[in-house]
């Protein structure tokens, strides 16, 4: 029997109702939410990501406002400018969008966002919390991953997890929500020797390189649950994700598509996020 699909865009729907109903409550109180992106570039990935943010808002009613620098704008004048953000009281939540310019340092400036303004959830006292346990503002996409596992109904506790990939964003944050729900956990990535005899031997499976179908039919477990992060646009326009869906949905229980899975999760996430960080900069209750 084919796997069952995880509908990304239901559950991130859900969420963002959830979302829409408690800034409407913060509202009541005379306080209103605020979002501040600041974008660097052209790059047409980031444009596209940045729109969708920003019409979830508009959806829930978060004010949202956009910096945009052009590609070559030099590093003091990016931090200044989030500096400006970080003292503005109707901005609860910055977001920097990534991937900068090679001539930024992109730590440095990620961590001068507040760690109470970080919706990202990539400021180091953040990672941090998370390695404390302290879950309160967790790298979104992340958080979206974990909330599509446990839509299906499978307990992580117990299960072998593995996690390919690595990345500050995705992988390692994800290998530490997956640790708290106590699963067995297992990170692969670019220099691990015989992936296959790994994905196989996963419950869990959760892939986030960028590479164009990586995972194929014969390296999933049977009933696996297949989590697919990753997402490439092609020559031709399409876009696919890092696992090959049509052969892997033949053996997995569960699988995400790419796109319509992890993607709009990461957004209702965000969206969660900015409310989190109103309430702890206005003291509002919960």
């Amino acid at each position: 029997m084919p796997a069952k699909t995880i509908d990304g865009i239901a559950l991130a729907n859900k969420l963002k109702q959830k979302v829409k109903d408690d800034v409407l409550g913060l509202k009541d109180e005379g306080i209103a939410p605020g979002l501040a992106v600041v974008m660097v570039g052209e790059n047409p990935a980031s444009k596209v990501y940045v729109t969708r943010k920003q019409v979830s808002c508009e959806e829930v009613g978060i004010h949202s406002e956009k910096t945009e620098f052009t590609e070559n704008v030099d590093e003091a004048t990016v931090i200044k400018k989030i500096s400006e953000l970080n003292s503005r009281n109707d901005i609860h939540g910055i977001l920097v969008q990534l991937p900068l310019p090679q001539h930024l340092n992109e730590k440095k400036i990620l961590q001068t966002v507040f760690p109470e303004k970080d919706v990202d959830g990539f400021h180091v006292v953040n990672s941090g919390e998370l390695y404390y346990r302290e879950n309160l503002l967790v790298p979104n996409t992340s958080r979206g991953i974990i909330a599509l596992i446990k839509s299906t109904g499978e307990k992580i506790e117990g299960k072998h997890a593995v996690v390919v990939g690595r990345s500050k964003v995705v992988g390692k944050p994800t290998a530490m929500l997956l640790l708290q729900e106590n699963a067995t956990v297992t990170v692969c990535h670019t220099k691990t020797k015989n992936l296959p005899d790994f994905t196989r031997e996963a419950d869990i499976l959760v892939v986030a390189t960028g590479v164009p179908h990586l995972i194929r039919a014969e390296m999933v477990k049977k009933s696996a649950i297949v989590i697919d992060v990753g997402i490439t646009r092609m020559v031709n326009g399409k876009f696919i994700g890092d696992v090959d869906f049509e052969g892997v949905k033949e053996v997995a229980g569960w699988i995400s598509p790419a796109p319509g899975g992890v993607g709009p999760m990461t957004v209702a996430c965000l969206m969660e996020n900015t409310v989190k960080t109103c309430r702890m900069q206005t003291g509002a209750l919960d």
